[in-house]
């Protein structure tokens, strides 16, 4: 049983570490020689790659952190799956019952990660992200309709904060009618949530009337980021 445990709680440090690398800073870093959390918004997710570096840098990013949760998200199914791990799985515990619960650790870890970076003293994105590509790993058609709710409301306002946040609303009501696991549900919940708390900023100008729409010149002011 104890290697078991400390082989999950490594598979969830590793999802961490996953999500802590530094995509949109290394680009930021490698394109212009800039630390782009010292411009825009502070971020290093890919809207602020995008208004910094440029739409193939943004879309570049925009797809590592993606993928980033994807691969978090599909070795811990292999861990589960691997014919050699399962041979350290105690007969006691129940594979199929846990391996959402962990599915879980992994997916929060991940995104913890990405919004928290290690590597960048704790700073990072908004785990919007990394959050789209753990739910396309975990459950396709939730990941699908989650992203078609932002595109609708992208294609509306413009503004990628308030599209982040209505997807960040959404997928909670999607696990459920997808009939996802419990575990799921709760992890769409707290990373919805964590998502929207991470756009609080965004919120208020959004009420206010001055949160900037994609392509719109903000200049020093802050802007929304994935």
């Amino acid at each position: 049983m104890a290697i078991w445990l400390t082989l999950c709680g490594a598979v969830v440090l590793l999802a961490y570490l996953l999500g802590s690398f530094p995509t949109g800073y290394i680009a930021g870093k490698l394109l212009k020689g800039i630390d782009i959390r010292e411009i825009g918004s502070g971020s290093t997710g890919a809207t602020n790659v995008l208004r910094t570096l440029g739409k193939v840098p943004g879309a570049f990013v925009l797809l590592i952190d993606c993928l980033k949760g994807v691969l978090a998200i599909i070795f811990t199914y292999f861990i589960f799956n691997s014919a050699p791990i399962q041979n350290l799985i105690p007969t006691t515990v129940d594979v199929q019952f846990w391996q959402p619960w962990l599915v879980t650790l992994v997916g929060l870890a991940a995104i913890l990660g990405h919004s928290k970076s290690i590597f960048l003293g704790f700073t990072g994105g908004k785990s919007v992200a990394t959050s789209l590509g753990i739910l396309l790993a975990i459950n396709l058609q939730v990941g699908l309709a989650t992203l078609g709710i932002f595109a609708v409301v992208f294609t509306i306002s413009r503004i990628v904060s308030l599209s982040s946040i209505s997807g960040a609303v959404a997928v909670s009501i999607f696990m459920v009618v997808f009939h996802q696991p419990l575990a799921y549900i709760l992890l769409s919940i707290a990373g919805g949530l964590y998502v929207i708390i991470r756009h609080h900023s965004n919120i208020e100008r959004i009420l206010a009337g001055t949160e900037p729409k994609i392509g719109q010149k903000v200049g020093n002011e802050p802007e929304q980021t994935a």
